[in-house]
């Protein structure tokens, strides 16, 4: 639920905004009298749900609680609102357009008509100049609400972190940082895929800025990034991201690993990772699939891969590593999978469904024994999970999870993958007894010479994000990349 108070008068007490609904959430706004609302409430005019989808609302201190609210802004067809962030003089929108995150700004105060349905093409918006191949953006700290400079983090798996401060007033940007990376060349520099007026910017210390220092570098003459989308087993079409060095790749016998996650809504994080560098010049293709149940487009490419529809997540990171064999992306006897926590109920669910279709696996605090964890209601977040997985307690729930649940589902006597399974003794989130389990019922179950491939390492200091520390993490990266080497090899050296 959503409360408010009156800053000029905090003895006043809490305001609730609208009564709990399942599913449905409002994000608030003040700016000089009014609310702005992003929510997915069913819209007010034809009492009918908005889909799933935001859609942004404004109403008057006053009628914050009347259903009064003047729809502003809806979800066009091809764009979704994910966020907000409100200034003096603009508004900051985070949407969702074709599948590629953007960001713009509107000037404030709006002016519209509440009888007609608008959406952000109609508010005349500036979006901020962005990379072509940009996968991630991530607001920096914008805390002056009388700044009319919004800052941004850019990140892309072939683009070094860079900070950038757009100023929505001139509509103007300027680039303040981009982490320094020695000793990989194609070094280059690039221009924004669009709104390319907008290059040069004046700086209020400095008269104009030289038009070929506003330019981002990145290193996509030497690695290739690629956006696919692979069509699953009912028709939808699935995200997935391939990265690899453009010398060192062969194609149809390079190996490769896949990453997954596909839970709680979230986006699989593919920014920029310099330890990444060393597997790639060694010919390893690297992909990222965004299957059902992660983040999309709208939330409900979330829902379709929850609850009982939770099976999509684990087709589709199947016909996503399908595809990398059948398109000689990867060799078909070189393709590994690596989940972290509830990414590895679907790298798990694959394994047990296809145990020939991976030859490596990395499992990192796995989140496993779906069904004993679930009915055990003392864990910590096994209330909050039953919106996300389901509640076993309920029948239909309960044959739905145990269908899928990897360690109910171990194919007896099959030839399953290497698998590296790493746990945290202090591991608040996922118990490290789930690991421990796994690696105990795979070796007992599959075939004697698959099961002394099966490694269990347990940190017993460490919690569910490991240790603390630049070093240990690199430590711990080197460790699993060894594990992929020994198992798969480099392309000269099957």
């Amino acid at each position: 639920m959503v409360y408010v108070i009156d800053a000029a008068n905090p003895l006043g007490g809490l305001l609730q905004i609208h009564e709990r609904v399942c599913g449905i959430q409002y994000f608030l706004e003040h700016h000089y009298g009014f609310f702005y609302i992003l929510t997915n409430a069913p819209l007010s005019e034809n009492n009918e749900c908005s889909g799933g989808n935001y859609y942004l609302a404004k109403c008057s201190v006053e009628d914050i609680q009347s259903a009064n609210w003047q729809n502003v802004i809806l979800p066009g067809g091809d764009m979704s609102l994910q966020d907000m962030d409100i200034y003096n003089q603009h508004l900051v929108l985070s949407v969702n357009k074709n599948g590629f995150p953007m960001l713009c700004s509107v000037n404030l105060p709006i002016n519209f008509n509440h009888k007609h349905q608008m959406e952000v093409d109609d508010l005349n918006p500036w979006y901020f100049p962005l990379p072509s191949n940009l996968c991630t953006v991530v607001p920096g700290s914008n805390h002056d609400f009388m700044s009319s400079v919004y800052r941004v983090v850019l990140s892309s798996p072939v683009m070094p972190d860079v900070i950038v401060d757009y100023d929505m007033s001139r509509q103007k940007y300027l680039i303040v940082q981009q982490e320094e990376v020695k000793g990989v060349s194609g070094n280059r520099t690039c221009l924004p895929a669009y709104d390319a007026d907008t290059f040069r910017l004046q700086n209020e210390k400095e008269n104009v800025l030289d038009f070929e220092s506003e330019r981002w570098k990145d290193f996509s003459s030497a690695y290739c990034c690629e956006r696919k989308e692979v069509v699953s087993y009912d028709g939808v079409r699935i995200p997935l991201t391939i990265l690899y060095a453009q010398k060192s790749w062969q194609k149809g016998q390079s190996p490769g690993v896949l990453h997954g996650y596909g839970a709680y809504g979230e986006v699989l994080e593919k920014s920029w990772c310099s330890n990444r560098l060393s597997l790639l010049d060694c010919g390893w293709v690297v992909a990222f699939v965004d299957v059902r149940g992660g983040g999309g487009d709208d939330s409900s490419w979330h829902k379709s891969g929850s609850g009982l529809n939770k099976k999509n997540s684990v087709y589709d990171f199947v016909a996503c590593a399908d595809y990398l064999v059948n398109e000689g992306y990867v060799h078909r006897d070189r393709v590994g999978a690596i989940g972290f926590s509830a990414g590895c109920l679907v790298v798990g669910a694959a394994i047990n469904m296809y145990p020939d279709l991976f030859r490596a696996a990395i499992l990192k605090v796995p989140f496993l024994d779906v069904c004993n964890t679930l009915l055990d209601p003392s864990l910590p977040l096994t209330i909050l999970d039953y919106e996300e997985f389901g509640n076993p307690q309920i029948q239909s729930q309960f044959e739905s999870i145990l269908s899928y649940s990897p360690y109910d589902n171990v194919t007896c006597d099959a030839c399953y993958p290497s698998m590296l399974v790493t746990a945290s003794f202090n591991d608040s989130r996922v118990g490290v007894w789930e690991a421990a389990k796994w690696v105990a019922k795979v070796r007992d179950s599959t075939c004697f010479e698959c099961s002394r491939a099966v490694i269990l390492k347990a940190n017993m200091t460490g919690g569910h994000f490991g240790e603390g520390g630049r070093y240990v993490q690199c430590e711990e990266m080197a460790y699993d990349y060894a594990f992929l080497m020994k198992v798969l090899g480099t392309w000269n050296n099957k």
